[in-house]
Formats: C-alpha cells, structure tokens, sequence
C-alpha cells in the first residue's frame, strides 16, 4: 500500500457564476521514502495540491488516502489530528513565533500531543541538533539568519515523527549558498528513510529531488524520475 494514494481528486472553487477547475482528476501514489517534487506555474494546481496532501482542505470529489486512512470522509478536528499526527510542514516563510526561542518553537507542535515538559524539551533538543542548531536553543527568530530560521523550522517539522514532511517552496526566501545547504539537508533526511514532497516553482531545486511531477491547468502534466535518483540509487 503507498503511503499517499490519490483517486480522481478534483477541486472546484466558485468565483461568482463561474466554476474553477484547481485540480482536475488527480490519480498518484506517494510510496514511503519518496523524495518528490511537485512543479508548475502559477495557476498549475501546484498549491491547490500542497493544500489537500496538508489536509488544510479536502478534495471537491475523489479520494484520498494517506497511511491507509480516508482523508476526504474526515471531520475538521479529525483533519487537525491527521496533521499533526501524519504530516510535518515547512513553510517559504518560516512560520516562526517571533518570541518563542527556537527551542519553544520546536517545542509547540507536542504541546497538542500532551506531552510532558520535560520530554518536549528533550524531543526538541534532539531535532534541533539533528539539523546543527544545538548551540541556537536559546535564540528568537530575530537572532538567527535565513538558513538557521529554516533550520529550526524543520526542525520543528521533524520532531513529532510525521510521515511526510511537505516543503512549500522551503528555499524560496534564501540565498544560493544557504539553498545548497538547506537542500543538502533534506538529501540527508531522505537518506534517512522521510519521505518529502516539495512544492517549488524552480526547475533546479524539483531537479534535486529524485521524482518530479509537472503540473499544468490542474492536471499531472509528467511525472518522471530524475539524474539525482539515479545517483543515489
């Protein structure tokens, strides 16, 4: 059984009297320690599709299925425990508290867990030195630059164990040098055994990854394996 499973997903907005097609019948499998991409231009679907593998929305119609579970049957809070159970984000824009520390900032996301203070802090000193930040515990978002903010926020992604972690445009904020060594950190994640999908308008980061599949007016344009792949396989 893949990890992600969809099935004829669309999605439709309304916009007065007209109909929007986002996603128009979406079939895909994610299988687990995938390292996908998922690339297209503005009004591709691209984001209409990070929304529903987020379960921040759910399909107008199709299914959904992730770690076995039906996603589209779900409820709002039932939606909000898939989250934070199953799914580990990473945002362009950090999504930082600005006067939490970078350790209360990983710390949070096991708050909903109702996890004892002092594992929390012990689960959030673990991830924040898998990414090199151990000597930053104590920093706000403000003493730390671009690269080290994005740090802390997969950090964040990483500590409650997801099964995806889903990067949108993760290095869209960040210099060249700093996007090197983010996307070098996500190559060691994958090697790890996470699964990733990142949602990205550039053609060299998709190219990093090991899948790529193209979105165009809402449908799965290609989907095709890359060089990367090869040279980790």
């Amino acid at each position: 059984m893949a990890l992600i499973e969809l099935n004829g997903v669309t999605k439709y907005y309304e916009m007065g009297d007209q109909v929007v097609k986002a996603l128009d019948g979406i079939d895909i499998d994610v299988e687990k320690n995938d390292y996908l991409a998922f690339i297209g231009s503005s009004g591709s679907g691209k984001s209409t599709m990070l929304n529903i593998l987020g379960c921040l929305d759910k399909p107008s119609s199709g299914q959904y299925h992730l770690n076995g579970k039906n996603v589209e049957s779900l409820d709002a809070n039932e939606l909000s425990e898939i989250r934070n159970l199953e799914i580990g984000f990473i945002f362009q824009s950090f999504n930082l508290l600005p006067r939490a520390t970078a350790l209360g900032n990983v710390m949070q996301p096991l708050v909903y867990r109702g996890i004892g203070h002092r594992k929390r802090k012990e689960m959030a000193m673990e991830s924040l030195e898998r990414v090199g930040l151990g000597d930053r515990v104590d920093h706000l978002p403000n003493q730390l630059s671009g690269g080290q903010r994005q740090r802390v926020a997969i950090a964040r992604a990483l500590v409650t164990h997801p099964s995806i972690l889903l990067a949108d445009e993760p290095t869209g904020n960040l210099d060249s040098q700093t996007t090197i060594e983010i996307m070098q950190l996500f190559d060691e994640l994958h090697a790890e055994g996470h699964t990733l999908i990142v949602v990205t308008h550039e053609d060299e980061i998709a190219q990093h990854c090991h899948r790529v599949v193209e979105m165009k007016d809402g449908r799965v344009f290609n989907d095709s394996t890359t060089s990367s792949a090869a040279v980790t396989s």
